[in-house]
């Protein structure tokens, strides 16, 4: 089926402009219409859900914050590359120093890319706790134009917050489990069961985006006889891909066009599945079903199918629209996705068996204070996991994943091509599956789904200078250490990046040096920075015995 829209190289006579988001991060008490007792949120103006960001390509976003909580907050574009702007990426000790309580700050981030993303909060993932709302940055020269468009947001809201929860994954022994206060799925905001229909008409072609928010589990999209096709994966256009269901972790967008029946003789459903892969069943939870109307006639009967369609997302069948051939690696990291133990048996999820803990200096400011010693990961402190990158260099990213744990692995400010999986234990090569070396385009995106067992081989070109995150978007992971940096072409970030003053600024209302490596100083002096747990890979008995029994997490 034809899609693309072959467009003449013109002078763009778009007139960008300025979108301006007034957002006063508040406190919210809610249940979020579920049947759950109400707990404390976190959202915008007073209310969640938070509303939908919409921009065209060439637009600045202005995002006026005001922090009314009684700690540091901050918002992070995901998806957005932020290409000279990485003082505004939004993670706190990494990026600057978070917005301060009673503070304000602004955020102003040229759109120079197209897509499905979203905006949510990267202090202390806030996110969990409602600080997210979809980001939409349309083209108007869009190769794939269509009539009309919908958006399927997609999250969970559990009884806890993000506090509770890592308070009771931390229990000694790591017997804590959260899944005893269990979640609901929230579609657009609304608890899932409350979905409202789309309605099509014959012959029309519609954009659906697809984008996951959920803190934990996987979920698909399928509608009934109809074919979707793939055009878009985390901001990247794609060549279409046909397929009956989209299967999205944690953080994933993907855009899928719809072409409409020629008659309104039926109508039909959609479907959003909550699966159970790698979460315990809890019935009504995992799994769930969730089911709107597609309406051709108010008046026409539906069209009821005997099964619903689930399959893995083939990352390794689908190439980008404009061709990129496979890239060939300058250098390769093994990045072990594992989790450790303290002596007391304190859980922590880690890579290569380190968890990460901030530094005492944000990393970007040292990378643009400490000179040549940028060159050297000990600056940013052995805590952070930091690995120093040359610039325009080839990256090869080997995610390991050896135990019971899946991880959605999500990068900052570069998007990755997809070039291989396999199982870990697999000494044969039968598991091995890879994309041609030659005359195909893999797959670029920003956030891979490493599942439990499973490797993945992911490359990206270190063209974008900064310090830039690469986590678990498992929000229990995050908050466990389950992150690490990537300081890339520290040497061209000082020729050409100036901070802001406002973003300096909030450094000092808190008191937070802005200066020197982790520890704060201008020297090889690391006296005072954070320390760095011994950890152990060894699984206590206990813990053990919690994840035979299905409760891992």
């Amino acid at each position: 089926m034809r899609f693309i829209k072959y467009i003449p190289l013109l002078v763009s006579l778009v007139q960008a402009k300025h979108v301006v988001q007034d957002w006063d991060i508040t406190y919210v008490t809610t249940n979020r219409g579920l049947n759950q007792p109400p707990r404390r949120g976190v959202g915008v103006n007073n209310k969640l859900p938070i509303p939908v960001v919409r921009a065209e390509l060439g637009d600045t976003l202005i995002l006026n914050v005001r922090n009314s909580l009684d700690v540091p907050t901050s918002v992070h574009a995901h998806g957005i590359l932020q290409h000279g702007t990485n003082y505004y990426d939004g993670v706190p000790m990494v990026n600057g120093c978070g917005i301060a309580p009673g503070s304000n700050f602004t955020y102003e981030i040229p759109l120079q890319q197209s897509g499905t993303y979203w905006l949510h909060g990267h202090a202390a993932e806030q996110n969990f706790d409602g600080l997210q709302t979809p980001l939409i940055i349309t083209d108007p020269n869009d190769p794939y134009p269509v009539d009309e468009e919908y958006l399927f947001a997609v999250d969970d809201w559990w009884p806890i917050t993000i506090k509770e929860s890592l308070a009771i994954l931390q229990q000694p022994g790591g017997l804590g489990t959260p899944f005893v206060y269990p979640p609901q799925t929230l579609i657009n905001g609304v608890f899932g069961n409350l979905t409202k229909p789309v309605t099509f008409e014959p012959e029309k072609t519609y954009r659906i985006r697809l984008v996951s928010m959920m803190s934990l589990p996987l979920w698909e999209f399928a509608i009934d006889d109809h074919e979707l096709y793939i055009v878009e994966v985390d901001g990247v256009l794609t060549k279409p891909k046909a397929v009956n269901v989209v299967r999205m972790a944690p953080a994933q967008r993907v855009s899928v066009l719809v072409r409409a029946k020629n008659t309104v003789a039926k109508n039909y459903q959609y479907h959003i599945t909550v699966l159970d892969e790698y979460v315990p069943p809890i019935p009504g939870v995992y799994p769930a079903q969730f089911d709107g109307a597609v309406v051709y006639h108010p008046d026409a009967p539906v069209d009821i199918v005997q099964s619903i369609p689930s399959e893995r997302f083939d990352e390794l069948s689908i190439e980008t629209l404009e061709y990129e051939p496979v890239l060939v690696a300058d250098q390769s990291m093994f990045l072990n996705l594992t989790y450790g133990f303290t002596e007391e048996e304190i859980p922590f999820e880690t890579i290569n068996l380190i968890a990460y803990q901030d530094s005492l200096v944000p990393s970007l400011f040292s990378a643009l204070t400490t000179g040549e010693r940028a060159i050297n990961p000990i600056t940013y402190g052995p805590q952070t996991n930091t690995r120093v990158l040359k610039y325009n260099e080839v990256v090869e990213m080997l995610f390991w994943s050896p135990t019971e744990l899946p991880h959605p692995m999500h990068l900052h400010g570069h998007v990755f091509q997809i070039i291989e999986r396999g199982l870990v234990n697999d000494t044969t090569g039968a598991s091995r599956q890879r994309v041609p070396d030659t005359g195909f385009s893999p797959l670029q995106r920003d956030t891979v789904h490493v599942t439990q067992g499973e490797y993945v081989i992911a490359r990206f070109r270190a063209n974008n200078p900064g310090v830039w995150n690469l986590h678990c978007h498992f929000s229990w992971h995050i908050g466990l250490g389950f992150n690490m940096l990537m300081v890339v072409g520290p040497r061209e970030l000082q020729r050409t990046m100036r901070l802001p003053p406002a973003v300096i600024e909030q450094c000092r209302i808190q008191g937070i040096a802005t200066h020197g490596n982790a520890a704060g100083h201008n020297s090889f002096n690391y006296m005072g920075a954070p320390d760095l747990p011994f950890l152990e890979a060894a699984l206590p008995e206990a813990a053990a015995k919690l994840a035979a029994a299905g409760g891992s997490i």
